[in-house]
């Protein structure tokens, strides 16, 4: 009887189970592989959800990053008005007063602000040295030192050129730093503990440095409402006459920001309020 399969005595190598009766497929060793590695494929697939959970956990820490960088501002910016009341006593303990605002020519023009005459007490004496103090801050011989950074002036929270600074002296007929007039200790009839010489403003009221330039006691009364915005979520720095730095509320009342701003009103200003 003939065999009815024409390959059943040589089957053609295209076939690809020829030679092999029963078998599903080629030979184990003829098997075709894949491409890709089943593990490449895997960590594929991973990688969208990585992405995912990487940018889910960068949006849950970073409040919190932020908040520790700006604490770590906050604090060298206390740091800061530390060293200017420092500076500011020491200029006490040599001339037997506080220096005035600024200073004024014969005509009495201002000239120079407080943060100039107290340079020597803050490790600057050469920079004092090279200023013309007959002449205005802005005059062009003084132009190189107006433009000239002094680090203890800049908040580091404050995106200000180098020039200028938020910290200013509260300037009213009773405060610490009036006009051109000096201040005492023994004329601080209110205590030294609850009366302020300088505060932190916001960046609209930044002003260069070397400038007889300041804030006044109506604006600092006002706080919020005077459209002053602190460089520091909350409030800002206030620096009082027996060398302290407290951080004073955007909210703090309009009475408790005037007791702080005379030196001799009479009213007993509570830093706690």
């Amino acid at each position: 009887m003939s065999n009815d399969n024409p390959y059943s005595e040589n089957p053609p190598a295209s076939m690809p189970n020829a030679g092999i009766p029963g078998h599903p497929g080629p030979p184990p060793g003829m098997r075709q592989r894949s491409s890709f590695p089943l593990w490449l494929i895997i960590c594929l697939a991973a990688i969208p959800m990585m992405c995912v959970c990487t940018g889910i956990l960068a949006a849950l820490l970073l409040p919190a990053v932020q908040a520790g960088r700006e604490a770590a501002r906050r604090m060298q910016c206390s740091n800061n008005m530390r060293e200017i009341g420092l500076a500011m006593h020491n200029y006490h303990s040599a001339y037997g007063s506080f220096p005035p605002a600024y200073t004024v020519d014969d005509q009495g023009n201002p000239l120079h602000s407080w943060r100039t005459l107290i340079l020597p007490f803050m490790e600057e004496q050469a920079l004092y040295d090279s200023i013309d103090l007959t002449k205005p801050w802005n005059d062009p011989v003084n132009a190189t030192q107006a433009d000239t950074v002094v680090a203890a002036y800049q908040c580091p929270s404050s995106d200000l050129p180098g020039g200028r600074t938020t910290y200013v002296a509260v300037r009213g007929p009773d405060t610490i730093l009036s006009g051109d007039v000096s201040t005492s200790i023994a004329e601080i009839t209110d205590g030294t503990t609850g009366t302020i010489m300088l505060v932190e403003a916001g960046a609209d009221h930044a002003v260069p440095w070397m400038s007889p330039d300041d804030i006044s006691v109506d604006e600092f009364v006002a706080g919020r409402r005077s459209n002053v915005r602190h460089i520091h979520p909350g409030g800002g720095h206030a620096l009082t006459a027996d060398g302290a730095v407290h951080f004073i509320s955007e909210n703090a009342d309009s009475g408790l920001r005037e007791a702080l701003a005379t030196k001799s009103g009479g009213e007993a200003a509570n830093l706690s309020r």
